[in-house]
């Protein structure tokens, strides 16, 4: 093994102390088990199926993973059901930000949709101002800790509704006060982006940010409406784009019209990897398409989507990709730089995120071979001088 390796090939410890960025994120997917059977009793809420905080983990991984939509939707229901009072929206959006800062993310934009937070008689304002003031929160708890992340808040619309165009007003209203973006979610079949034109052509408008969820379970068509129509900024998941690349038995590879635009303007792809093995979208990882996206240099990004639901975490999507790709420092560098590039920030803030918080980190990281090298042979040299 040569020192470049040995510098490179990160540890799981490694994985988790580099600096990461997440733009990819549903804060109803991420709750700490416990805090759901917590707020459930507080709120009187009694339809979990489980109220062990370690047995209602599994059943949440087991339903993501059962194969059934109808399963997988019902975890949602579960935790939006108990994410309906400002205390409990607050105390949520602190704890991501808390778990995201723990496990090394100093970047995140975290969506949810406030239309499904008002069961309990909040407004759309009040929602999202609850979830503003819980990721402050968060961020300052993560300070004491010794952890640094600066979270942003996407605003979802669900495409299946009819309320994108005042959400997207929502956003713009909030852009300077925590709200970073717009973005639309929910199923992609027979609900297309070009429904919502009316909230897309605002927010163009009003010069802000939007990105869509496309190409995850529908394909290529939902990929090149979210562009061509639409305008959006990047791609949520845009995994299906491998379908316009075609790989040959020599080796060569031949992009289509759609995926040489989607390289060449350098538009943003959302990857996330454990969440589209539980959709169909990829057999495993090792199969997972993020392999070639990254060897042809799309501007690919890694992502959990939903903690909960998937059992990972930004530091565990890593371990995969290292296990199975041979990922380096270099690499995860590179996918880190790659988001930090595309979130929805001014550029000079992300440029000095780049320049004065992932550079850096990810060089003192791959430094410290040298040191465990020199601390492993000082001995020998002790000894025989």
């Amino acid at each position: 093994m040569t020192s470049q390796t040995i510098a490179n090939t990160p540890t799981p410890d490694q994985i988790r102390r580099a600096p990461k960025v997440l733009l990819h994120d549903h804060l109803d997917g991420g709750l700490r088990p416990a805090t759901i059977v917590e707020l459930a009793r507080e709120n009187a809420y009694t339809q979990l199926p489980e109220t062990d905080p370690e047995k209602l983990g599994i059943w949440f991984r087991e339903a993501a993973d059962s194969g059934s939509l109808e399963r997988y939707l019902e975890t949602f229901s579960h935790t939006v059901g108990v994410m309906q009072t400002r205390d409990a929206l607050v105390r949520v959006a602190a704890e991501c930000a808390e778990d995201l800062a723990e496990d090394g993310v100093v970047y995140a934009e975290v969506r949810y949709a406030p239309e499904q937070h008002l069961e309990g008689g909040l407004s759309l304002e009040e929602v999202v101002e609850a979830v503003n003031e819980g990721f402050r929160e968060g961020e300052r708890r993560a300070r004491e800790n010794g952890h640094r992340i600066r979270v942003g808040a996407l605003l979802t619309a669900m495409r299946h509704a009819a309320r994108a165009l005042e959400i997207a007003e929502l956003a713009n209203r909030h852009r300077d006060l925590g709200v970073v973006g717009f973005d639309i979610a929910g199923a992609e079949a027979g609900y297309p982006p070009t429904r919502h034109l009316d909230a897309f052509e605002y927010l163009k408008r009003e010069n802000n940010h939007f990105t869509i969820h496309a190409g995850e379970a529908f394909g290529l068509p939902s990929i090149w409406q979210a562009l061509q129509w639409c305008g959006a900024d990047r791609l949520g998941h845009g995994v299906r784009i491998i379908d316009d690349i075609q790989v040959h038995e020599d080796g060569r590879v031949e992009l289509g019209r759609l995926a040489s635009y989607v390289r060449d303007k350098r538009i943003p792809l959302e990857l996330c990897p454990s969440s589209n093995l539980q959709t169909g979208a990829a057999s495993s990882y090792a199969e997972h398409p993020i392999g070639l996206l990254r060897r042809l240099h799309f501007r690919a990004t890694v992502n959990t989507d939903n903690r909960l639901m998937s059992y990972t975490s930004m530091s565990r999507e890593f371990e995969h990709l290292v296990e199975v790709f041979g990922y380096t420092l270099d690499d995860m560098q590179w996918f880190s730089v790659n988001a930090m590039k595309s979130a929805f920030i001014p550029f000079d803030e992300r440029l000095a995120m780049i320049n004065d918080v992932i550079k850096p980190g990810y060089a003192e990281l791959k430094s410290e071979w040298l040191f465990r090298q020199t601390a492993s042979t000082s001995g020998s040299v002790d000894s025989e001088g």
